[in-house]
């Protein structure tokens, strides 16, 4: 069960910035500060990959709407990241079964990717860039910090996770109001839109 605490942190990271996960993991396992990251995760084109991603992906969430557009794409990606991660963790080490180690990471960066789409729609429903922007750059700081920290206290670091992801579901739950009012604008601007272009079709020739 060693591993356990690893893998709980990643998945929860790969929630908010698989990228950013995959390529730090992966920075950490080339230079030799740990020895639990797969050779598979230390490749150069993972990593450059990884990069260009990442540095996408900051510059998409940072931009209001553009973050949620981001997220609905990656409501996906970033479990089956976690899931891989979570599975690649386990099978180096040999204390979890791969599937397990799978599911616990998969199933914990769902949670955490759940926790960050839904803040990110309380956020545009007032839709200035400086909320984003801080957001956006306290979650990569903070995804950096933890994973960072768990190379060398997985236990703590798992346990700052736990903490992190239950206040971020109490705080979803809080936000839950203002996330149903974005639903709302968003579906009545999709619908005016349609309005207007059906319209525009019917309207003759001038």
């Amino acid at each position: 069960m060693s591993v356990l605490p690893l893998v709980f942190t990643s998945g929860w990271a790969s929630g908010i910035n698989a990228y950013a996960v995959i390529l730090l993991l992966g920075v950490f396992g080339a230079t030799g500060l740990t020895d639990e990251v797969p050779a598979s995760l230390q490749r150069t084109d993972v990593l450059v990959a990884a990069g260009v991603l990442f540095l996408c992906e900051a510059v998409a969430d940072k931009i209001p709407y553009v973050d949620s557009a981001w997220d609905a794409v990656h409501t996906v990606i970033r479990p089956v990241a976690g899931a891989v991660v979570g599975a690649l963790l386990a099978g180096q080490s040999g204390s979890l079964p791969d599937l397990a180690a799978g599911a616990i990471g998969g199933s914990t960066a769902l949670a955490s990717h759940c926790v960050k789409a839904g803040t990110r729609m309380a956020i545009n429903t007032s839709p200035e860039p400086v909320s984003n922007i801080v957001m956006s750059t306290a979650e990569d700081l903070g995804v950096g910090a933890i994973v960072t920290f768990a190379m060398f206290n997985p236990q703590a670091a798992a346990i700052i996770a736990a903490v992190l992801l239950a206040l971020g579901i109490a705080l979803l739950v809080l936000l839950w109001t203002r996330i149903r009012r974005f639903l709302r604008r968003r579906a009545q601007r999709r619908e005016e839109k349609r309005l207007a272009a059906a319209v525009r079709g019917a309207a003759p020739p001038g």
